[in-house]
């Protein structure tokens, strides 16, 4: 079983690339699990659970408190607890590896992997670097680690901006630059149009 992870920027072109390469290897009878390191993170599972019996949405249909929004900042007490999530995701995700290896998959594709994790960790402390150079343990190292390097310019240029801004995408750019070699992730050049993108990552299979 290969393991592929493709890490980037807010509207590098992460989950278009990987959704590509999915219908790719499947057309070719590959057996093809998708996995994003977010949204299926032990905290986006507390959120969904939460949100679900939030007595307020029950009653009204509605929730006006919990609504999800891009997370620019943290106090100490979130950030620690990302810490601890993470690693629990970790832990989570190594156990699916054995489960999905043993229902003969032939690929893992990672939409962003836990190097995003502790990218997004290392800019809420401030562009804090440490916590690339103290990386929890147990991390799977992917056969192909795939870092989709894009301009924040080109990005708040094309039809899905994200809502953090040029500011957020410049800060997070630096960090990712760093962690990519810390590392050693593959560096393809994202600025480019969507399908010269994906002839240069399928040549990379």
């Amino acid at each position: 079983m290969k393991f592929i992870s493709i890490s980037g920027l807010d509207g590098s072109g992460k989950s278009t690339q990987i959704k590509l390469l999915q219908n790719h290897l499947e057309t070719q009878g590959e057996k093809v699990f998708y996995f994003h390191a977010i949204e299926q993170g032990f905290a986006k599972k507390l959120i969904d659970f939460r949100n679900k019996y939030c007595l307020i949405c029950r009653l009204s249909g509605k929730c006006n408190v919990y609504k999800e929004k891009s997370v620019t900042s943290a106090t100490w007490l979130q950030i620690a607890l990302r810490k601890i999530f993470l690693q629990i995701d970790i832990w989570r995700f190594s156990n699916l590896c054995k489960k999905l290896a043993k229902e003969k998959f032939d690929y893992i594709l990672s939409d962003r992997y836990f190097y995003d994790s502790l990218v997004n960790i290392a800019y809420l402390e401030h562009e804090d670097k440490g916590v690339m150079n103290h990386a929890p343990t147990g991390i799977l190292k992917p056969d192909l680690a795939i870092y989709l390097k894009a301009k924040p310019e080109i990005i708040m240029q094309r039809e899905r901006v994200p809502d953090q801004g040029m500011k957020y995408l410049q800060k997070k750019k630096q960090l990712l630059d760093y962690a990519a070699e810390k590392f050693n992730l593959l560096t393809i050049n994202g600025n480019r149009a969507e399908n010269i993108i994906f002839e240069e990552l399928k040549n990379k299979l």
